[in-house]
């Protein structure tokens, strides 16, 4: 009868102590609460207790979180709109004041608010700003200045918000089209400027190269009379010294030279007497003497 009791005993003494004891994981924050009241605060890991069936754990990330906001769109200083998004990185640093700040939310009710609050600063800084220092590399100073604001807000939430980043800075959709047709033009404008100058210094090339080519052919055409001039005054030259030597051998070869062209084959015919001074190279009487004067040119033909 005693093993009777005495077994549901210490079933009762194990359930109660394991219920009095609890882990606080190295990435976990963790709240004892006693009827919704916090009662105690367990940061380090390790084994914590409390109260069974009375006091419950609550357990909050210690991690760093990330937050990747909704995109909203901005007016900027200049009138023009964007549409931008930030991500920011946040921590639990006031573990009591986050929850009585967020309540039964935990974590993902942080994120609701954080993100409300970075929807209110982005507008808040760049609407004091212009598109180019938005759209700039450098634009560390505005994330700067978002960072602060979320910081001071965050921190009513017992929450640290480590840093803000500019993900997206783009023109909304109905903008587009606009921009892009803008740029469109703008470089084919410039394609076209491009063009024309290419084709303004394709016509230079062109004329210096057809005028060098005009001059190369003067001067060639130059050179080549003047080639011409001196080697007929050569000629001329040598036929004169040629027959200053031997006039009468000069005219056998005039007359050679004749009677090639004047016998020459074809339609053409010659009329002349047989004993015409012509052919008196082709006569036996010998070559003429000094005193016989040679033919200097062939007779007419006719046809």
């Amino acid at each position: 009868m005693r093993a009777i009791y005495v077994i549901p005993a210490i079933v009762v003494i194990l359930v109660t102590a394991l219920s009095s004891v609890f882990i606080v994981d190295e990435r976990k924050k963790a709240l004892v609460l006693q009827f919704g009241e916090v009662t105690q605060v367990k940061e380090e890991p390790g084994l914590g207790f409390k109260m069974p069936f009375i006091q419950e754990v609550i357990y909050y990330e210690d991690r760093i979180l990330g937050l990747q906001t909704a995109p909203i769109e901005v007016t900027l200083l200049s009138d023009r709109r964007l549409v931008v998004d930030a991500f920011a990185r946040w921590r639990i640093t006031d573990v009591v004041n986050f929850r009585q700040s967020v309540g039964t939310g935990g974590e993902a009710r942080a994120q609701v608010l954080l993100g409300n609050i970075l929807t209110q600063a982005i507008p808040e800084v760049l609407g004091r700003t212009t598109q180019d220092k938005v759209l700039s590399v450098d634009r560390s100073v505005l994330m700067n200045d978002i960072l602060a604001i979320a910081r001071r807000e965050g921190a009513a939430l017992g929450v640290e918000v480590i840093d803000v980043r500019l993900t997206r800075t783009d023109l909304p959709e109905q903008n587009l089209a606009a921009t892009f047709a803008r740029m469109r033009a703008e470089r084919e404008r410039e394609a076209a400027d491009e063009k024309a100058r290419g084709g303004e210094a394709a016509q230079r090339v062109r004329a210096s190269a057809d005028r060098t080519v005009v001059e190369l052919t003067s001067d060639a055409r130059r050179q080549a009379e003047v080639i011409r001039g001196e080697s007929d005054a050569e000629r001329n030259r040598i036929l004169a010294e040629a027959y200053g030597q031997d006039a009468e051998f000069f005219a056998f070869i005039r007359s050679l030279s004749a009677y090639e062209t004047a016998l020459k084959g074809g339609n053409s015919s010659i009329v002349m007497q047989p004993d015409s001074e012509f052919f008196q190279y082709l006569r036996g009487d010998g070559i003429a003497g000094p005193d016989t004067p040679a033919p200097a040119t062939a007779p007419a033909i006719t046809p």
